[in-house]
């Protein structure tokens, strides 16, 4: 796997001091985290991607959810149509500072197992989404 580049790099950019905010795409659709789950799920087929990034009610990024995960959830036996985004997420991340080296992210998304990780600044604002390609 390796990471997914969507803006052109100058030839002198060292990769290993390159950062979080040279790779990442752009933040994509931002939902609320009372969405539901059935909302969501429309929302990311009408955006035609993988992922949301769910903010609360002060619009600071609390997590990233994927369309796996809640295909997987809405197919459970416990699923009900009142289950919201809130209710799923691990509020508090993982998250990647800008600032965050393309290696160092890299490695966590690995260890972690993640196909991507919001990058927020310093008050929680997504600015965008670092993602790992097949």
């Amino acid at each position: 796997m390796t990471l997914v580049q969507t803006h052109p790099r100058a030839m002198s950019t060292d990769a290993a001091h390159r950062t979080v905010a040279d790779a990442m795409d752009a933040a994509g659709p931002q939902v609320p985290d009372d969405m539901t789950v059935e909302v969501a799920l429309s929302v990311m087929a009408a955006a035609r991607t993988g992922h949301l990034l769910v903010c609360d009610e002060d619009g600071q990024c609390t997590n990233l959810v994927t369309r796996a995960r809640l295909t997987t959830l809405r197919d459970s036996s416990g699923y009900t149509d009142r289950v919201r985004l809130r209710d799923i997420t691990d509020a508090g991340g993982p998250f990647a500072s800008p600032l965050t080296t393309v290696a160092e992210a890299e490695h966590a998304m690995r260890h972690r197992r993640l196909g991507a990780l919001p990058v927020v600044d310093e008050h929680g604002t997504a600015l965008g989404v670092l993602a790992l390609s097949r």
